[in-house]
């Protein structure tokens, strides 16, 4: 790179240089560029080259830094990534990491390569949290904390706290609080770093801690960790076993990551994507992923077409039936995904002061009528202009049954499929739109039939 300052940023120019330099083996280019920038932008930049090239850059890199680096690669990459590392290699960076991560690393491994790993790690703090952690399934609050904290004995003083902090320093990233227990390790409440700092010296911790502290059991699930953390606005939650004893700590950063992976989950489920995948991923994944949802909405279709086709002879009488035929099914789709997005969005957010089954059916009811109402009044105006009379009415009081029905199913299905355990996002999708197109159909052609 002789001659042209280069600095490190998210560009191709920056790329190709990067690729230059590791054709060339300029370890030196490498390091200096990529000292002190952010080990996020920094696997953002090694997920466009190959896995042998990341590697080599990041060996390079310290150890701490490298570890960042692999904890911040998508994880379909990294797993690929670490095929090119040894063990040994691997058990270096677990080391530098907070144990939660280093144990959601070590499970995206191979059982061979994984057992592997665990043998080589030297340090033997980190291999009892890695191994206690693991007994854990990975979505409750066992298997989203670390083990990495500050904890404090009820009879300690301040000098003795104090030691501890600085004992645990390189392990925790960041304080937010000390956390009381008695002898027997229970979890009694939290002290703050600030009244630990202007406490005189032969202050006991007893006398100082704050016994208001919410904490979340190692087996709840971690949708209702996310839920405490955000109902409280907690920056790190402690978890405790069934016996009450203090095991770990879950961070805020931990819990961004499930929120907008269920995020994630319900859009695409809304979107009738039926696992979670990316746009980079292979032509199949996306397959598998899109299809089934479009194969049930063409079978909705053809099932429509044939609704109609039994209305056959009374559309060829009528023509003007099939002008809203489009109508009927774009009002049905659209009602029905709006009740049910709103109930979605009540399931996430429960709460022990939501309206019955039956209050909520029958707000529904209130305004699918008046909506219904309205959409009818209005087509019914349109056509009337035209001097459809009949079909105006026809129009109108199927567009208030459609709307009524429609209504009915989109709040009743998320709700349906949240009893039974099936992620109530699902109802938003092509799901209802599908099966309201064809209700819609048959409800706009079966009062044609009576009224025309």
């Amino acid at each position: 790179m002789s001659g042209v300052k280069i600095s490190f940023e998210l560009s191709k120019e920056y790329l190709s240089a990067l690729e230059v330099a590791i054709e060339g083996q300029d370890s030196v280019f490498i390091r200096d560029t990529m000292e002190g920038v952010n080990s996020a932008d920094i696997s953002a930049l090694l997920d466009e080259v190959s896995s042998e090239k990341a590697k080599y850059v990041i060996d390079i890199l310290d150890n701490e830094v490298g570890a960042e680096i692999i904890e911040d690669l998508e994880e379909a990459t990294r797993t690929k990534f670490l095929e090119n590392f040894t063990p040994k290699e691997v058990a270096d960076y677990i080391t530098e990491m907070d144990s939660d991560d280093a144990v959601d690393i070590i499970n995206e491994l191979p059982a061979k390569t994984r057992e592997e790993v665990i043998s080589e790690i030297i340090d033997p703090d980190t291999a009892a949290h890695i191994h206690e952690l693991m007994r854990y399934v990975e979505d409750c609050a066992g298997g989203l904390m670390a083990k990495e904290m500050i904890v404090a004995n009820l009879n300690w003083d301040i000098v003795q706290t104090i030691e501890e902090i600085r004992r645990q320093r390189e392990n925790v990233d960041r304080i937010y609080a000390v956390y009381v227990v008695d002898d027997k390790h229970k979890l009694l409440g939290k002290v703050s770093v600030k009244d630990i700092l202007l406490a005189n010296d032969n202050t006991h911790i007893s006398e100082i801690y704050d016994e208001d502290v919410i904490s979340v059991e190692t087996y709840m699930d971690e949708e209702e960790v996310a839920d405490i953390m955000q109902k409280y606005d907690l920056d790190v939650v402690p978890v405790v076993n069934l016996q009450g004893k203090l095991v770990g700590r879950i961070t805020i950063d931990d819990i961004v990551d499930v929120i907008t992976d269920q995020a994630e989950e319900d859009r695409q489920l809304m979107s009738g994507i039926s696992s979670d995948v990316e746009e980079d991923d292979s032509i199949w994944v996306i397959l598998k992923a899109r299809l089934p949802w479009l194969v049930i909405g063409l079978v909705g279709g053809i099932v429509g077409a044939f609704v109609i086709r039994g209305f056959e002879d009374q559309i060829q009488t009528i023509t003007g039936l099939a002008l809203f035929i489009p109508l009927i099914m774009a009002t049905g789709g659209n009602v029905g995904v709006q009740s049910s997005t709103l109930v979605v969005q009540s399931l996430a957010n429960k709460s022990v002061f939501t309206d019955s089954l039956g209050k909520r059916l029958l707000k529904m009811v209130a305004i699918a009528m008046f909506t219904g109402l309205v959409l009818g009044s209005i087509s019914f105006f349109f056509v009337y202009l035209y001097g459809e009379v009949k079909l105006g009415l026809v129009v109108a009081i199927a567009l208030q049954a459609v709307v009524l029905l429609a209504s009915f199913t989109g709040t009743a299905t998320p709700l349906i499929l949240d009893r039974f355990g099936i992620n109530p996002a699902l109802a938003s999708g092509p799901f209802i739109t599908t099966a309201n197109d064809m209700l819609g159909i048959t409800v706009y052609l079966l009062i044609a039939n009576l009224l025309l």
